[in-house]
């Protein structure tokens, strides 16, 4: 029975390490069009930061996932080898619960990622304010250009 647990476990840490986005960002200022945009125009407005504020960006995916599943089926095996009769039932119950909050936590963890909220003053129309992966340093007071495809925008460095 051990032995079954301690694989189970194995297997189940591994597959929902497998979950989280192993991607780190780019260093610099790389700016990666949306696919098929190759014949899309882009503009450019100059501006200066007026602040930057750290943030973490959700990917949207949230609600019951593998995370929960998973951390609920690990919760009740382990609860399970615990006790005998109903002492086991009710920790089985009991482990289900707690690894399906803990499962939960480590799968919403891995769906957010660190962002910047960056407010910029324009030369010509007023302030605008982006929230934008984290992968540039950008500073108040540095000059940038907000570069905006129609349907996404992003905050370089000039």
């Amino acid at each position: 029975m051990k032995k079954y647990l301690l694989i189970t476990s194995l297997v189940s840490a591994i597959t929902l390490t497998g979950c989280a986005d192993m991607m780190s960002p780019s260093q610099g200022s790389s700016y990666y069009p949306q696919q098929g945009s190759s014949y899309q125009t882009q503009s450019e407005q100059k501006g200066v930061v007026e602040s930057v504020r750290n943030v973490m960006i959700n990917t949207g995916q949230s609600g019951i996932g593998i995370g929960t599943i998973g951390g609920a089926v690990l919760g009740g095996l382990a609860g399970s080898a615990i006790g005998q009769g109903h002492g086991s039932v009710a920790a089985a119950v009991g482990g289900a619960a707690v690894g399906g909050v803990i499962g939960h936590q480590i799968e919403k963890n891995a769906n957010t990622r660190p962002g910047l909220e960056i407010t910029v003053r324009l030369e010509h129309d007023g302030y605008v304010t982006v929230t934008q992966d984290a992968n540039e340093q950008i500073y108040v007071g540095e000059r940038v250009l907000v570069i905006s495809d129609g349907n996404s925008v992003r905050v370089t460095r000039r």
